[in-house]
């Protein structure tokens, strides 16, 4: 690499080819490669290919999100997908650190098959209008202050035959944003809200309770889950936890993975489960 002495430049190159080689995967194409990341300007790259490809939007921003979620100076970022032959604009959106600034459309238009380029133009680091950096003191402030206020009147719910027990308030719900419902699972591509999974253009549908499994997995690939969690968050709610509809919705989910061998859901005896992608 060039150009790239910082260690948080050099690793944002990195994200950078993970994203070609998730959107290749996307699109059914494991073998040819996603070519050296350009940087063609002080807060700009190019992705580049080996062969022509085809994408979904609402993949393409999902995988983008999540990817450079990891890099710290990534707040604020454009993407263009360009047309090879004539250098036009196939598809493009922006990422806000705010989301209610995000600017994503074309949602579910699935683009064809051709030669693209995608450029990425990060905002550049330290940029803050006097304005902004005055409404950020002002809301810093009033943060602070709804902080203590809610601290001082938070009401505290006590534990049944436990007088005087405080209860910790429960680990809120992950927000319903539909661009965090997309995830990549190998080659395969798992769409929680619409409970399917995709794989060369081949779909699978799942259940509600199938979905809702390989959505933690999905959010914790790699990891232990424990069992005892997956029964809380998927049957508490319904006031009964039945021990072995767990194993019967985990061998349903093990087939329908099977259409991708690098995917795969490995029982971690005494502990729990884990989504293994290779």
């Amino acid at each position: 690499m060039t150009d790239s002495n910082d260690f948080d430049v050099a690793r944002r190159e990195v994200l950078l080819r993970r994203v070609g080689h998730e959107i290749l995967l996307q699109s059914g194409d494991s073998t040819s490669r996603v070519l050296p990341v350009e940087k063609t300007g002080s807060n700009e790259y190019q992705l580049r290919f080996e062969n022509a490809f085809t994408f979904q939007p609402e993949a393409l921003v999902s995988t983008t999100q999540r990817l450079l979620a990891k890099d710290p100076l990534a707040v604020d970022y454009i993407v263009n997908v360009i047309n090879c032959a004539d250098t036009t604009v196939a598809y493009a959106y922006a990422v806000s650190a705010n989301k209610k600034d995000d600017i994503v459309a074309c949602i579910g238009r699935k683009q064809p098959t051709a030669c693209y380029m995608i450029n990425i133009q990060f905002k550049p680091a330290g940029v803050m209008t006097a304005k902004s950096g005055l409404l950020a003191g002002s809301i810093a402030v009033a943060a602070f202050a709804g902080f203590v206020f809610f601290r001082l009147h938070k009401p505290r719910k006590v534990l049944t035959g436990s007088p005087g027990v405080a209860e910790m308030s429960p680990t809120p719900a992950l927000p319903d944003n539909p661009h965090t419902e997309l995830f990549t699972l190998g080659a395969m591509l798992f769409d929680a809200g619409a409970r399917k999974l995709t794989v060369n253009e081949q779909s699978v549908d799942l259940t509600k309770t199938e979905a809702r499994v390989l959505r933690i997995f999905a959010l914790s690939p790699n990891e232990i889950i424990e069992r005892s969690r997956l029964q809380k968050e998927i049957w508490e709610d319904d006031g009964v936890i039945v021990g072995r509809s767990l194993d019967m919705f985990i061998s349903k989910l093990r087939k329908k993975l099977e259409a991708d061998p690098a995917v795969r859901i490995v029982v971690i005896r005494g502990k729990g489960y884990k989504l293994e992608i290779s």
